[in-house]
């Protein structure tokens, strides 16, 4: 199993950028949950958005109304559609899979804690700057 993350980059606040998480190894349709999270420097991991193959969604306060998470199965591919982004929102971005326990989160409008993942991708570095 493994997840691709990629999309990162340099934005001006306002901005958009849209993140992508490639898996591999196992379908989006099997029972899963796919997060998105982040770390400043300095700050610890955060649980920012989750989707799950049974249609449950999470997103965090601060990026609720801003960020959209999708998904394609037929390029299995989760999605995060960053708008209106903010100098706050700097951050290395990575997603994780999860099964049973993280759906139950989701499912509860809780954000998984990152040791409710199995699978990590690589971090994408994400920077709203003017």
């Amino acid at each position: 199993v493994q997840l691709q993350a990629s999309g990162g980059g340099l934005v001006q606040p306002g901005g958009s950028l849209r993140l992508s998480c490639v898996a591999s190894g196992f379908k989006l349709e099997d029972y899963y949950a796919i997060g998105w999270l982040r770390q400043a420097p300095g700050k610890e991991r955060e649980g920012v958005s989750c989707t799950t193959s049974i249609g449950s969604t999470y997103y965090a306060d601060s990026v609720k109304g801003r960020f959209t998470i999708s998904s394609d199965s037929a390029k299995n591919t989760v999605y995060l559609q960053m708008n209106s982004l903010k100098p706050e929102d700097t951050a290395v971005y990575y997603c994780a899979g999860g099964g049973y326990t993280a759906i139950t989160f989701v499912v509860t409008k809780r954000s998984p804690s990152p040791v409710e993942y199995d699978y990590w991708g690589q971090g994408t570095q994400v920077t709203v700057s003017s």
